[in-house]
């Protein structure tokens, strides 16, 4: 695979595609959203969002899903352009799991 990106598989025997519809989970609806509204505002282009999913690597391109790979790159992009800071984002991360871990507690 010399000269290859772990995203290019072209050429490479994958097996069949499943082209089946399937129910998405309502955080992959919220990612496409999130998506969605930054393209309308201008925070981001469909090339930025393929060259940050391109330059995950591979340890996190193969373990991640489709809409976490999504997840990151808007996530990055948004870093990129000071839209949001490390700081913030880790501060809303703490709270988010701290009411996951809330939610879960019988």
């Amino acid at each position: 695979m010399s000269g290859r990106r772990i995203h290019d598989m072209g050429g490479l025997e994958a097996g069949p595609v499943d082209r089946q519809d399937h129910k998405h989970e309502p955080w992959e609806k919220r990612m496409d959203a999130i998506r969605m509204l930054c393209s309308k505002h201008g925070l981001l282009r469909v090339d930025e969002m393929r060259r940050n999913i391109e330059d995950l690597g591979p340890g996190a391109y193969d373990k991640l899903s489709y809409y976490e790979r999504w997840c990151a790159s808007v996530t990055n992009i948004l870093l990129q352009k000071d839209v949001i800071t490390v700081d913030e984002l880790g501060r809303k991360m703490s709270e988010v799991e701290q009411r996951w871990t809330k939610a879960r507690k019988p």
